[in-house]
């Protein structure tokens, strides 16, 4: 009984191939006729065209989340200071955008207005963005129904979201500038007010240049009053950034106040080695230059504190706000990095001041007056250096505004592509398609006679 169901379930592949060598008419006809209808689709269907346009991300806009540029203008550097707003995916996702899609699809001629699709149906039918891996190149291929409507589509969406992240930086660089002004002012007045206390104490005590001992005092000084300015303009800095983030956010009802980044362990601990590490920073300072290897050791492990404090912050975000759009969510990404730089900085001001009333209270040796004018004219020079550096900063703010602030380049323009050379229908897939079909079928046709034959 098996050999005879085992003999039943056995195409003999040489009588299959004579039933279709006997009935080559009709096997051939189901061959031929796919692969001819399949081409004759091939040709009826509507031609498209493709347009490539290459742009390159590069990051030139206001370093809102590490504060390089501010620390920079004062001799350190707090980290690498990446924002995440800057990576090709997030270009990509704003491309796809309404805001940049629409005015291109409003452009183009429909037959039927009912049927204009959205910007996402667009963005599925007829674009194709990439980022090349391992760069900050983005290809945008666009399709279209003639040579000039693909190369319309690709030039379209280049030119729209450069004129969209133009306007938004300007905007972020125009908010930032009027944030930073108002704290200039108030430190414009802070240091006329401290030099002015100077002058009075000054000729009222006529001390206007320390003794030998007071030159000592002060050079063991000049260490913490240089970090403590260095950290009250990252606040100053960090807050301008903050109230820019903030203000964007309120006109969108969101905010990162809800997710209690500051009472987050891992941040917290990140925090308190930053201090740690600008206590230590202080303390070397006082015995080296900033280009002694061991200064430079403890600020490389700063900059690395810094990174992994911003990296913590975003990631705590991303993971409690995974449902918001992408611009929203690296406004608050940039809101909270900036707020967690101005609590650190704050954090590490409070340590060092402690650590300088300490040695104050050593070297209390001093006369009452002088030591009253040392604290006089170190407020002075903290407030002052304080003032110089947001100056400097809105200004090159205002540098960076006036740029245009754009933060990625056109290396190939849009393309128009050979109206002989339609990137679809392809024929010669669709054709080939064809014959496999037909062959199949052939195949299934002869399967049938050789099993009607076997029956009989």
């Amino acid at each position: 009984m098996e050999n005879k169901e085992l003999q039943e379930e056995t195409i003999d592949l040489g009588r299959l191939a004579r039933i279709a060598v006997n009935h080559k008419k009709e096997v051939g006809s189901i061959i031929i006729g796919c692969t001819l209808l399949a081409a004759g689709i091939s040709f009826v269907l509507p031609k498209q065209y493709e347009s490539t346009a290459l742009v390159q991300t590069r990051s030139v806009g206001k370093d809102i989340s590490g504060l390089s540029s501010m620390a920079s203008l004062m001799g350190i550097n707090i980290g690498s200071g990446s924002s995440n707003s800057a990576s090709p995916t997030n270009y990509i996702e704003l491309m796809k955008s309404r805001h940049v899609l629409e005015p291109v699809i409003d452009s183009l001629e429909w037959a039927d207005e009912k049927h204009k699709p959205s910007a996402a149906g667009f963005a599925k039918s007829n674009l194709d963005i990439k980022n090349t891996k391992q760069t900050n190149l983005i290809t945008v291929t666009a399709k279209g129904r003639t040579p000039e409507e693909a190369q319309k589509i690709s030039q379209g969406v280049v030119d729209n979201f450069l004129a969209m992240q133009t306007d938004m930086n300007q905007q972020t660089q125009s908010l930032l500038v009027k944030f930073l002004n108002e704290r200039i002012d108030t430190a414009k007045k802070e240091s006329d007010d401290a030099a002015q206390k100077l002058a009075e104490f000054s000729k009222e005590h006529q001390i206007y240049s320390p003794d030998d001992q007071a030159k000592a005092v002060i050079e063991q000084m000049v260490a913490f009053d240089k970090t403590i300015g260095e950290m009250q303009v990252q606040q100053k800095s960090a807050q301008a950034q903050y109230d820019v983030a903030t203000q964007k956010l309120g006109e969108q009802k969101a905010g990162t106040h809800n997710y209690n980044i500051n009472d987050n362990t891992t941040v917290q601990a990140i925090r308190s080695s930053i201090v740690d590490k600008e206590v230590e920073l202080v303390g070397l300072r006082q015995k080296w230059t900033d280009k002694h290897p061991d200064v430079m050791a403890v600020r490389r492990q700063l900059d690395k504190l810094h990174s992994a404090l911003e990296d913590e912050v975003n990631a705590i975000v991303s993971s409690n706000a995974a449902t918001i759009n992408t611009a929203q969510m690296e406004l608050l990404k940039n809101q909270a990095v900036a707020e967690a730089a101005r609590e650190a900085a704050s954090a590490s001001e409070v340590a060092i001041k402690a650590q300088k009333e300490k040695k104050e209270q050593e070297i209390g040796k001093l006369p009452d007056d002088m030591m009253t004018f040392l604290q006089l004219k170190s407020d002075a020079e903290i407030k002052q250096k304080i003032y110089m550096s947001l100056v400097q900063e809105c200004e090159q703010d205002k540098i960076q505004e006036a740029m245009q602030s754009m933060d990625i380049q056109v290396i190939d323009p849009a393309d128009l592509p050979d109206e002989d050379k339609p990137s679809a229908p392809r024929w010669k897939l669709i054709t080939g398609m064809g014959l496999i079909i037909g062959t199949i079928l052939a195949f299934g046709y002869s399967l049938i006679l050789y099993k009607r034959e076997e029956e009989r």
